[in-house]
């Protein structure tokens, strides 16, 4: 008897649905609640690109004198840079004032939209930098840059 297949995805895009959430404060970061997340800023209508917001785990290579494979072990985890672009405003409101450098938190992403029982990530944060990207054939934009400060929590449930 052949092996089950998995379970069908439904298969999406992000733009129009996925979220981005600054929150100043989350007490239990595998658990916010809603009044936490009512209380940060949705910052994903001034965004404008994402990188990153993925934590990777590195392996450790454990040779041995038996053989020419070399077995690994699953090491540390981190995090790779993480950035999102902003549209700047020509009149200086508007993530700059937000997210200055030195600013803490949260970045919660909820991919599939901010429905309760769906899944979401919560980084632990601090700002690195605001870089303006000052491309004369594009719109303003500002890519702030994220030090991810403590193990990113995953697949947490959104609250109702």
């Amino acid at each position: 008897m052949p092996a089950s297949p998995m379970t069908a995805s439904t298969r999406y895009v992000r733009y129009g649905l996925t979220k981005f959430y600054y929150c100043p404060a989350i007490a239990i970061k595998t658990a916010p609640t809603r009044a936490e997340l009512n209380a940060g800023t949705d910052v994903s209508g001034e965004g404008a690109d994402i990188g990153g917001w993925t934590a990777a785990t590195d392996f450790v290579d454990t040779p041995d004198l038996l053989g020419q494979f070399v077995p690994q072990l699953a090491g540390r985890l981190k995090a790779e840079t993480s950035t999102l672009s902003f549209y700047a405003s020509s009149n200086s409101i508007d993530v700059r004032s937000l997210l200055p450098r030195g600013t803490t938190g949260f970045i919660v992403i909820l991919d599939e939209g901010d429905v309760a029982g769906r899944k979401m990530a919560v980084f632990p944060i601090a700002v690195g930098s605001q870089a303006p990207q000052r491309g004369m054939e594009d719109a303003a934009q500002i890519q702030i840059t994220f030090a991810i400060t403590s193990t990113p929590a995953e697949n947490v449930t959104i609250p109702a």
